[in-house]
């Protein structure tokens, strides 16, 4: 391999991981952004979140010239099946994440995203037939401890963790069965999502619970700022992806939960019983599992590879 070629190999890798980094701070931090919103209620920013988010994103495949793109996905009845249910499954996801963190669940929250990658991993087996080695057996058999020792503790099966895990993963194999590039499906989402959202924000007008132009400039621009909190993490992630490694992605995933894992002991404050600390424990030894098997695999197919 030539040096320019290798340097532009490290460049590109660079890049993707600068953007992968970006994209997973943001989501992880994002959790601090919502409460700002008050007094607006958690439907209402959802509602929001959706309009602004289709007018970035349509600007942005303006933009770049992807109408064409856009129109031969809407053309295909498949993929528009698939994208409804994943816009379904992503205002579920994207609602209860701002509800929990105007609600002190930010906790609840972490625990949520890392579950998601073991999840992910189960449903592979159910939806893709996938067979799973070993330490991935052991890493799901722990998880499911870990939230059976959070419920014993707390005495109440942690749904906001567990909705906003399966919605999230099941959300991701939808879109992996769409097999739509993300600005695309995203666009999609935001437009069978708009209705509602509108038809929503009409009936809060009507009954007087429309926050948006009722408490300032200040809130006017926080609320419509959403529409870039979702889209720039998410043009920063589709860079990412096509530079990096699976693998390397799998562990950078793991940055957004332990940002709200830190903000929900430091900044929020929410409680931290021993119980609910050996949960979290558990889940950590099963994603290090988890990880620590996707990097060998990965190294084994490597190796298999150079010796053909």
């Amino acid at each position: 391999m030539s040096t320019a070629l290798q340097k532009k190999k490290r460049s590109e890798h660079s890049i993707g991981l600068l953007n992968g980094y970006f994209a997973y701070v943001i989501w992880g931090a994002v959790i601090l952004y919502w409460p700002l919103l008050a007094p607006a209620k958690p439907l209402e920013i959802l509602a929001h979140r959706v309009l602004w988010s289709l007018l970035v994103v349509a600007a942005i495949l303006i933009y770049q010239k992807r109408v064409a793109a856009l129109k031969v996905v809407l053309k295909n009845r498949r993929q528009r099946r698939l994208l409804l249910f994943a816009s379904i499954l992503i205002s579920i996801n994207w609602g209860l994440f701002i509800w929990a963190s105007m609600n002190g669940h930010v906790l609840d929250s972490s625990l949520g995203y890392y579950i998601t990658p073991l999840l992910n991993v189960g449903l592979g087996v159910f939806f893709f037939k996938e067979k799973l080695r070993s330490l991935q057996w052991t890493a799901i058999a722990i998880a499911a401890l870990a939230v059976l020792v959070i419920t014993l503790a707390l005495g109440v099966v942690p749904w906001v963790a567990l909705s906003l895990s399966i919605s999230f993963a099941m959300y991701g194999y939808a879109k992996k069965l769409a097999n739509a590039e993300a600005l695309e499906s995203l666009m999609i989402e935001t437009m069978l999502l708009t209705p509602l959202a509108i038809g929503y924000l009409m009936w809060l007008q009507f009954n007087g619970g429309n926050t948006f132009f009722g408490y300032g400039l200040d809130h006017t621009l926080l609320m419509a700022s959403a529409g870039i909190v979702t889209a720039l993490p998410l043009l920063a992630f589709g860079v990412a992806v096509v530079r990096l490694p699976f693998t390397t992605l799998g562990m950078l995933q793991y940055i957004g939960p332990t940002i709200q894992f830190f903000i929900g002991i430091w900044l929020t404050q929410e409680a931290m019983p021993t119980q609910r600390f050996a949960g979290f424990v558990l889940t950590w030894v099963a994603l290090i599992l988890l990880t620590f098997d996707a990097l060998r695999y990965s190294t084994k197919r490597q190796l298999a590879r150079s010796n053909r």
